[in-house]
């Protein structure tokens, strides 16, 4: 009954089989292999146009790497409050942003909304040198309360950006759950909405350690392969975390991945709101938020259930609630959902 993060979950057979087919004989380093460029085609023909694309490890690197990219050092980057380059990430950003500002945003289920960032953007400009310059905006796409951001959305959004002149990340750890729920094309959901940069996960998807950094303007991706490298990023044996890639979006296992996981969370959903416990949230992608009676939470604990508490202030919970957060994944097994919702019965 782990429930704690898909981060927890095991390798995908068929990634974890890719990196064992990608140890036989020698290639060349530092992404000049073919399963590099291979990958890089992959990522124009599902973003429909010619991207830039850059491999790295973690989604930490990921995010840091882009925003230092699209947004100068003296410049503020607009985030929601949860969001987790604001919460997770240990100052990654500002590190690599060589002293970029994050601005948190609140928002309602974990989003921005346009009024909220038009406010915000009203309090800069005007008062040079002296002040911060606006330069992006950052959505995680799901959302860290596992909500989607619609297509939409994210345009209104990059409108009121683009107006400004900001740049456009997107946070992509989920991007594959929120794709596959909205129905939507790759395209649709980043570049033609307005995003510049996205971080694309693969890790919590199902790979053993892969992201990439996709920049829809290639002009634009002007030395990030320096700028990876200098942050070191770049690995040596590029080829396996290349053949992580390769294998994910081969056959569009990547979205039949993600199509599991969140049918995981209907399920475990679906059967914890018919014992009469409250979401808290939207149950949009592969995260359940749900308020548990603290007794029910201390037997969940006690028998074994694996799953992670949130602050829950603002959400007017009652004294005797926890916020707990499920998240499911590929690897989840209908039997676990079952012996969870067995314990939660009678509460």
């Amino acid at each position: 009954m782990n429930f704690a993060s898909d981060n927890t979950a095991p390798v995908a057979p068929a990634i974890l089989d890719a990196i064992a087919k990608a140890n036989a004989g020698y290639a060349h380093g530092y992404g000049n292999d073919d399963w590099t460029s291979g990958v890089e085609r992959r990522l124009c023909e599902i973003f429909e146009r010619e991207v830039a694309a850059f491999l790295v490890p973690t989604g930490t690197a990921a995010n840091a790497l882009a925003l230092a990219h699209i947004a100068p050092p003296w410049g503020v980057v607009f985030c929601h409050t949860d969001s987790h380059i604001a919460t997770d990430e240990c100052g990654a950003p500002e590190f690599f942003g060589g002293g970029l500002k994050l601005a948190a945003l609140p928002g309602d289920n974990g989003k921005v909304a346009p009024p909220t960032l038009q406010t915000a953007l009203a309090g800069y400009g005007g008062h040079s040198p002296h002040q911060m310059v606006a330069a992006a905006l950052s959505l995680t796409q799901a959302s860290e309360a596992g909500t989607i951001y619609r297509v939409d959305e994210i345009a209104a959004l990059c409108e009121v950006a683009k107006k400004r002149g900001l740049g456009v990340h997107m946070d992509g750890a989920r991007f594959a759950n929120a794709l596959v729920r909205l129905n939507a094309t790759p395209a649709q959901m980043t570049w033609q909405s307005g995003i510049d940069a996205l971080s694309f996960g693969a890790t919590k998807g199902g790979a053993l350690a892969a992201e990439a950094v996709v920049v829809f303007d290639p002009e634009r991706a002007k030395f990030f392969g320096e700028r990876r490298k200098r942050a070191g990023h770049l690995l040596s044996k590029h080829r396996f975390l290349a053949a992580q890639f390769a294998a994910y979006l081969a056959g569009d296992l990547w979205l039949t991945l993600a199509r599991r996981a969140n049918a995981m969370a209907d399920r475990l959903a679906q059967k914890l709101t018919a014992l009469g416990l409250q979401l808290v949230w939207p149950v949009e992608a592969n995260l359940v938020f749900v308020a548990l009676p603290r007794a029910l939470d201390a037997k969940l604990k006690t028998a074994g259930a694996s799953y992670y508490l949130r602050p829950s202030e603002g959400l007017r919970l009652p004294a005797d609630r926890v916020l707990a957060r499920l998240v499911t994944s590929f690897a989840t097994q209908e039997d676990d959902i079952e012996r969870f919702v067995n314990l939660c019965k009678n509460f």
